[in-house]
């Protein structure tokens, strides 16, 4: 069995720099990763949907020459593949070079598959048990899938599927209306799609001021998007033009149909993935704080990373 001063779980914003600091300090580290190097951030997250929406951007713009005095013979068009190309040249050098930073770092080991704890000391990947007194997790999140009637039936996207579609949708159907869901609503309005934003609540990204909801309301519909809130009671079933979202709403028709659904309700920890004799790793943590707490018991015990 392998044996580890510590094991990092996941190659987010954490791991990797915990890890360098970790084998600076003479520890001997595992890391273990599932799947792409770099997590959210540099695969699904902030990097490339910062790339989809530059390109909206210049889409966007392109459309107002005429505003700025330029003049462009013919309609604006967008090579949805070539979007997608530049967000991946974009993305590709990031999470390459997480990855090779780690696999050339003196002191420590990398692991490819899924983890997965067998006791409070050992993780295990594939057919190999790994062995630390000390484990930190950083293996992120991902988009909640709400237990919505009919979603089981229809085709879906979230965010990390999102950012991998090379079409354009003829009308996305966006459920959420907080900062996720958004991005890529006028995102793809830009793009040339026309989108229609539900959510269940009376305004949009419900947490911030009421003022800046309005804002954001005023913007995204004067560019064209189609907002039904107060939404409840939502469906979804198949439907010759592609999907029905069917809605009980204050105002508008009590069916929305689109040729493709983008899911942003959300995000759920994956702590529950890295089980632990069938408990995640989140509840034992929070069982032996308490009990830490109680008996100031010195035991050994994973880390969650931020």
């Amino acid at each position: 069995m392998p044996r580890f001063d510590a094991i990092v779980v996941g190659t987010g914003q954490a791991g990797p720099s915990l890890a360098r600091r970790l084998v600076a300090a003479g520890r001997k580290v595992a890391v273990i990763e599932r799947k792409h190097f770099g997590g959210t951030c540099v695969n699904t997250g902030c990097t490339p949907t910062k790339a989809l929406v530059a390109s909206a951007y210049a889409a966007h713009v392109a459309r107002r020459h005429a505003d700025y005095g330029v003049t462009i013979g013919g309609p604006i068009a967008v090579d949805m593949k070539a979007v997608k190309a530049r967000k991946d040249a974009i993305v590709a050098p990031s999470r390459n070079g997480v990855e090779r930073s780690l696999k050339s770092l003196d002191g420590c080991t990398v692991y490819q598959g899924h983890g997965r704890f067998v006791s409070p000391t050992e993780v295990q990947v594939g057919e190999t048990v790994l062995k630390a007194r000390q484990i930190f997790i950083n293996v992120g999140g991902r988009a909640t899938v709400p237990p919505m009637p009919g979603l089981d039936q229809v085709p879906y996207l979230t965010n990390s599927t999102m950012v991998d579609l090379d079409v354009l949708p003829a009308h996305l159907i966006v459920v959420g209306g907080s900062y996720i869901g958004l991005e890529f609503a006028q995102a793809y309005r830009r793009f040339g799609s026309k989108v229609t934003v539900i959510e269940m609540a009376p305004r949009l990204i419900a947490r911030e001021d009421e003022d800046v909801s309005m804002g954001v309301a005023d913007v995204l519909e004067s560019e064209g998007i189609e907002l039904r809130l107060n939404a409840t009671c939502m469906s979804v079933s198949k439907h010759p033009e592609g999907i029905a979202v069917n809605v009980d709403c204050a105002e508008g028709a009590p069916q929305v149909l689109g040729s493709h659904l983008l899911l942003a309700v959300g995000r759920r920890p994956n702590t529950a993935r890295v089980h632990h004799g069938g408990r995640s790793v989140a509840y034992e943590r929070a069982r032996h704080f308490r009990a830490r707490r109680l008996q100031r018991a010195r035991r050994v015990h994973p880390h969650r990373l931020q």
